[in-house]
This record gives structure tokens, C-alpha cells and sequence, in this order.
């Protein structure tokens, strides 16, 4: 086996470990970062699966935005998860119930690397021999993502700059103590 495989391997490993972590683990803290932690591995494989862009993207909203984001809330909210009584019959029944579909819908697709897959048979070949002739770039990935899907990649940039603005504002919007006793205050007085 190459050493890729083993990469793989660790890889998924860690993201099942982490995964079962942040479903058993009842501080809020933890979970945040164990979130941030999946997020890291998950742009992980998709830098091993030669995805860049998308790996770009979840590290910095996964795990970067998210991340600050979920603990600014946590900052205001408290940091313990309160222990639900309720059964849990349905929603497990509903969650194995889609991911057999999900399953299911899986068999009919090409095997992951078929040469003969539809997609290699039209638009791989178009983009290998014409690329440069199109774009002038001799670099196909470069190609493709700067030119052919530019404005989707200029769109990603889009998201990432909006979410963080956006925890800007939701952490900035965040009382004071000062505040919050004066708030106290004036309830007391009604």
C-alpha cells in the first residue's frame, strides 16, 4: 500500500474519533473546539484529494469563523449542554432511514477514479487540451479555478468575507457587565 493510503487512513480515523467526541462530550467549550478540530481534518482530505479551493474555504469558515463564532455565543449563553430526557427513537430512525437512501444512491456512480466515468469521456478532455489555448495559463488547476470558475471562486471569497463581518457584528453587539447591571437596575425599579 502507498503511503497516501495511510494518510487517508489516519485521516478518517481522526475525523471518526473527533466526530464521536463531539457527540458524547457535554461541554459546550469542548465541542467548539472539537468542531474546529474536524473542520482542520476536513480540509485535510480535501487538500489530499487535491480540492484546494474547497479545503481553503472550510478552514477558514469551518474552522475559523465558526469556530470564533460558536464560542462568542458560548461567552453569552453558558457552557454547559443540558441533558435531554427525551427519546431519541425518532430522530435516530430518520437519520438511518437517509443515510441508506444516501447509501443506496451511491451504487449506481462510477467507481471513485474510473477512467471511463461520463465526466472523463466529455469535459476532462476539453478542458487538458484547450486550456491553454483558452486561457493562456499553462497550469490547468490555476485555469480552470481562475478562469473557467472564476466567478465561483470569486463567490467563496464572497462567503468567507461576508461571514466574517458578519461574527464582527454579532461579537461586537455583545453587552457589557456594566450594561447588564444597569438593565437589572431598571427591572428592579418596574
Amino acid at each position: 500500500m502507498s503511503i497516501e493510503i495511510y494518510i487517508d487512513l489516519v485521516l478518517v480515523i481522526f475525523l471518526v474519533i473527533t466526530g464521536l467526541a463531539v457527540i458524547y462530550v457535554r461541554n459546550l467549550f469542548a465541542v467548539a473546539m472539537l468542531s474546529g478540530i474536524y473542520s482542520l481534518l476536513m480540509a485535510s482530505i480535501f487538500v489530499v484529494l487535491d480540492a484546494v479551493d474547497v479545503a481553503f474555504t472550510e478552514a477558514s469558515v469551518g474552522a475559523g469563523i465558526s469556530t470564533v463564532l460558536m464560542l462568542g455565543v458560548l461567552a453569552i449563553t453558558g457552557n454547559r449542554e443540558k441533558v435531554s430526557h427525551k427519546s431519541s427513537v425518532l430522530p435516530l430512525l430518520i437519520v438511518i432511514g437517509t443515510g441508506s437512501l444516501l447509501v443506496y444512491g451511491t451504487w449506481d456512480l462510477p467507481m471513485f477514479g474510473d477512467p471511463n466515468a461520463p465526466v472523463h469521456m466529455h469535459v476532462a478532455p476539453e478542458y487538458i487540451s484547450n486550456t491553454y489555448k483558452h486561457t493562456g495559463m499553462p497550469n490547468i488547476v490555476t485555469a480552470v479555478l481562475a478562469s473557467y470558475r472564476g466567478y465561483d471562486t470569486l463567490g467563496e471569497v464572497g462567503v468567507i468575507f461576508t461571514a466574517g463581518i458578519g461574527v464582527l457584528l454579532l461579537l461586537s453587539k455583545r453587552k457589557t457587565k456594566k450594561e447588564v447591571n444597569q438593565q437589572n437596575k431598571l427591572k428592579e425599579k418596574l
